[in-house]
């Protein structure tokens, strides 16, 4: 969808989710754009990792990586400017990894405050250590 299109359907804005956390607040930029003049999907995704290892961070208590996008869906296009809000919230611990889910919102620049839900995704992080094995995710009391 370009700049000049007509605006989404009402029925495609949302609210930010009130039982996730905001990890991450981005504005793409130009050199973010595919020959369509939306931003790349690669670019998002790398902001979605990004994003998604925010709270597995807290757990690990040291290094760790990304082992698997289990889900990853584009919902809308995101432009220039737009102003992209991250909120990730816990799925799974597991021995050596945690899985997080991620939900990005965009405020078109024009239309602060109103919100569309552009991507979600599940990823899964692997605690591991200096030799980059896996690793047991420390209990936490």
């Amino acid at each position: 969808m370009s700049e000049n299109s007509s605006p989404l359907p009402a029925t495609a804005k949302h609210n930010p989710p009130s039982d996730e956390e905001l990890v991450l607040k981005v504005i793409p930029m130009p050199a973010d754009c595919n020959a369509n003049g939306d931003i790349f999907g690669g670019w998002v995704m790398a902001q979605v990792d990004l994003a998604g290892s925010v709270i597995p961070a807290r757990y690990v208590d040291g290094r760790m990586a990304t082992v698997a996008v289990n889900e990853f869906i584009f919902k809308q296009p995101v432009r220039v400017g737009d102003i992209l809000s991250f909120y990730a919230k816990l799925s799974r611990i597991g021995r050596t990894s945690i899985t997080v889910k991620v939900e990005v919102y965009a405020e078109r620049f024009r239309a602060q405050g109103t919100y569309i839900k552009v991507t979600e995704a599940s990823l899964t992080y692997v605690a591991i250590d200096d030799a980059g094995k896996p690793r047991e995710v420390p209990v936490r009391p």
